[in-house]
């Protein structure tokens, strides 16, 4: 209803400028919002104050000029000027009605709009490095990103999905070195394992596969894997370079068959990964992999096109992007001292290749954490002539995960850590997930495990799912009885529906659209959450106030007519956060 009084508007402004009543001007874009109080009506909007300073004419006399123009639609019975200019919208209690019909007629298709069409968007979010199962942290961030990339493709964009595979650098060495030293233990070695090494049990896993692979052949002496190294930290020295010295060793003792500890740690990682975001209802449309940039030469051509423009300057041996002529705090460097290029110089050439891919908007979804590295990667992308408004960086805080009253640690390098996979075998998938986009990304969140199990109206999943199965329920008794729900005869008599309960529901029916364009535009999945959640609160409150299956037939009929719209928009919103909808519970 909100687009068709918006159109309508329009029109009568761009009518009354044509015709000279208005001055020729630029037309804001028109905000229609509902009133809070329905003495006021049903819509407000304040285009006649908005025009009043470009038209240097009084706001209540541009307001009286567009009601005068506005033609006669079914759908409007009463417009007001209220205080400064404001236009109220009082609509006819058909046009109300109106919204069932809508809902039954676009099945799942209704809340859709063709409002991004012929643009591409691509989502990259997750992108954890490859080196260890995910955990709930993480899940947050993939819920996230999921029911973005949702909501975008559900008002036209084309939406492109994707995990950007860090299969590169220190990290994924520390990792295959992990994996290596646990299979010298397998094999009967024995020496003290690195402080900063990865000590979950997935690397424990991976070292038996290896071990089963290769048999002995990768074994190597304590004494020659420890040799010259520097001293760990717990023995006064240092854990970064004690396992930089150990990656250093696990190289040159193992040559060629290095790659091969290196790829049985990254691929079974991926594999895990993959897996846990599939089964929890996380979608890609392409995995990519950094080690690609390397290969093809992005990341060296980026590093050189920033040469040869003096954003990046020579310093001590390393070389240094200039971030702080584009307002980052201090210069980054790219090329180490030992002419290994940095994560940065991947990340440089990573945004690059993904804006001349000709996306219009590209979303990277990143942990708070990285806030600092905005400037220096929109910097990045300025500095090489691109558009970096283009770039929408979306930050999500951490869940923090308690059992009971107790915080549950999670740390990868430690092996100490809930994983993805195991709040799911917990909870399940769909509490997880609408639990994870129930508050605002940027905010902190609480996670309670005691919560999402529970099967009470606390729980806020539930509350909405019971909602599905309740209305499964009346349809199921209606069969019972002998009985059925005609769809025509419903619609002829939805002018029945004059309950406050049943004027409630048809409201909150009609906001749905407005709702998923809103959350979508402004990457807010957790408005659609608590807007199935208030949804969900007036159908509980209308069944337990009223009975559908009654002996007046009309009555009964428009009815279920009803609350088959509520059932509908419940499985349409669920279905964009990934949740299922069932029929009983």
């Amino acid at each position: 209803m909100k687009a068709k009084l918006i159109k309508v508007l329009e029109q009568v402004v761009s009518d009354l400028i044509s015709q000279g009543s208005l001055p020729e001007m630029t037309v804001p874009e028109i905000q229609i919002e509902r009133t809070k109080d329905k003495a006021h009506g049903d819509f407000a909007c304040n285009i006649a104050m908005m025009l009043a300073r470009p038209a240097k004419m009084n706001p209540r006399l541009i307001a009286t000029q567009i009601i005068e123009a506005l033609p006669e639609v079914d759908f409007i019975t009463q417009v007001d000027i209220a205080g400064p200019g404001f236009i109220n919208f009082t609509l006819t209690a058909n046009s109300a009605q109106q919204i069932v019909k809508d809902v039954l007629a676009a099945g799942n298709q209704f809340g859709r709009n063709d409002l991004g069409k012929g643009k591409r968007v691509q989502v990259e979010f997750v992108s954890a490095n490859p080196t260890g199962p995910l955990h709930v942290g993480h899940g947050r961030g993939a819920a996230y990103g999921s029911v973005v990339s949702r909501l975008l493709m559900e008002v036209g964009f084309d939406v492109h999905r994707e995990y950007y595979v860090n299969d590169a650098g220190r990290q994924m060495d520390i990792l295959a070195t992990s994996v290596w030293l646990r299979y010298l233990a397998a094999c009967g070695e024995e020496f003290t394992f690195p402080s900063n090494g990865y000590k979950g049990d997935y690397v424990l896993d991976i070292a038996a596969s290896l071990k089963a692979d290769c048999g002995e052949d990768l074994r190597r002496t304590s004494a020659d894997v420890f040799a010259n190294v520097p001293t760990d930290e717990p023995d006064g020295g240092d854990k970064e370079q004690h396992i930089d010295g150990l990656i250093v060793n696990a190289k040159s003792s193992l040559g060629d068959a290095y790659s091969t500890v290196f790829d049985l740690g990254l691929s079974s990682i991926i594999a895990g990964i993959k897996s846990d975001l599939e089964d929890f209802g996380t979608e890609y449309d392409e995995w990519f992999s950094e080690r690609s940039l390397m290969a093809s030469g992005d990341v060296d051509k980026a590093v050189e096109q920033l040469k040869a423009s003096g954003d990046i300057v020579e310093r001590e041996g390393a070389w240094w992007f200039k971030s702080t002529d584009y307002g980052d705090e201090k210069d980054r460097v790219v090329v180490r001292d030992n002419g290994q290029t940095t994560y940065f110089a991947s990340d440089i050439a990573y945004h690059l290749n993904k804006f001349n891919r000709g996306f219009d908007t590209v979303i990277d979804v990143w942990g708070s954490d990285h806030h600092g590295y905005i400037p220096r990667v929109k910097a990045s992308l300025t500095a090489m002539g691109q558009d970096a408004e283009r770039l929408k960086v979306l930050l999500v805080q951490f869940a923090v995960l308690y059992r009971g009253e107790e915080k549950v640690a999670m740390s990868t390098r430690s092996g100490q850590f809930v994983t993805l996979k195991e709040l799911q075998e917990e909870i399940g998938k769909d509490a997880a997930r609408f639990f994870y986009v129930l508050r605002g990304a940027d905010q902190h969140m609480d996670f309670d495990l005691e919560l999402a199990k529970s099967q009470s109206n606390d729980n806020p999943v539930y509350y909405v799912q019971y909602a599905h199965a309740r209305v499964c329920s009346v349809f199921r008794q209606l069969k019972d009885r002998g009985l059925s729900w005609e769809k025509t005869q419903g619609e002829q008599n939805l002018t029945r529906l004059s309950e406050s309960h049943e004027q409630a529901l048809l409201t909150s029916l009609s906001r749905y659209p407005e709702i998923v364009t809103s959350a979508a535009t402004n990457y807010t999945p957790h408005i659609l959450a608590h807007y199935l959640m208030d949804l969900a609160r007036d159908f509980h409150t209308y069944y337990n106030a009223h009975h559908f299956i009654v002996d007046d037939v009309e009555l009964s009929q428009a009815r279920l007519t009803l609350i088959t719209a509520v059932k509908q928009v419940i499985e349409n919103g669920l279905a964009i956060i990934g949740v299922d909808a069932p029929d009983t519970m």
